[in-house]
């Protein structure tokens, strides 16, 4: 599986005023996701691939609010909790394109990005998935049913950029499910060779079994951090 991800050029912003605080609410709207047209990093998505992942994404995330989109172009499929800057609140299909809503939030990254609007930036949202890629009949790179929707949308500025903006630093990488997990496949072999190597530097019964401990506890924790 690889890393995905694709630009929409911009979606609409939505200021709403609290009267009674003063407060101001930002929330950003627009088409997240497009189906059946090949996009200009060459790659088209089946509709209802994207509807079967949006269906998944709304009863996994939305509907519990976890639903969560960072600022920038992050290097993986996971999400960083210190660059969250909003809470994608509602997706759906209309015809081809997929609609989504999302508010920002009052952390570092969400506050980053309501101020980047209000100095009139334009920005644009990123959709960030795993998936394989097959070339159809057309010659074009089709998603296939694996697909498998991390967020709906980042955050990005200046979307109308060349394709190297677009394409992740990590796309051209492999990804596997490790221990429910999605990790790097060259990162995930490097663990286990060290864990082997720990292993065999043991020279004694005892000292094997502090081992064991020691290379265990290390194992979740570089895992957990890939």
């Amino acid at each position: 599986m690889k890393l995905i991800t694709e630009v929409v050029e911009e979606c609409n912003v939505e200021t709403v005023l609290n009267e009674a605080t003063g407060e101001k609410s930002y929330f950003i709207e627009g088409i997240f996701m497009q189906g059946d047209i090949k996009n200009r990093n060459g790659r088209i998505y089946p509709s209802a691939v994207l509807e079967k992942e949006m269906n998944r994404y709304q009863k996994d995330f939305i509907s519990t609010k976890r639903a969560l989109g960072e600022l920038g172009h992050p290097d993986g499929p996971s999400i960083n909790l210190d660059r969250v800057s909003h809470m994608i609140t509602s997706l759906k299909r209309e015809g081809t394109n997929f609609v989504g809503r999302a508010k920002l939030m009052d952390t570092p990254m969400g506050n980053i990005a309501k101020g980047l609007i209000g100095e009139g930036v334009k920005l644009g949202v990123s959709s960030r998935g795993m998936g394989s890629l097959k070339l159809n009949k057309e010659g074009i790179n089709e998603v296939q049913d694996d697909f498998y929707l991390a967020t709906a949308a980042d955050i990005v500025a200046d979307p109308s950029a060349p394709d190297a903006f677009v394409n992740g630093i990590m796309e051209g990488v492999e990804w596997v499910w490790q221990d429910e997990l999605l990790v790097a496949k060259k990162q995930a072999a490097a663990v286990l060779e060290q864990v082997v190597q720990n292993i065999e530097s043991a020279s004694s019964s005892k000292q094997l079994d502090a081992k064991k401990f020691e290379i265990f506890e290390n194992f979740l924790n570089k895992i957990s951090k890939i």
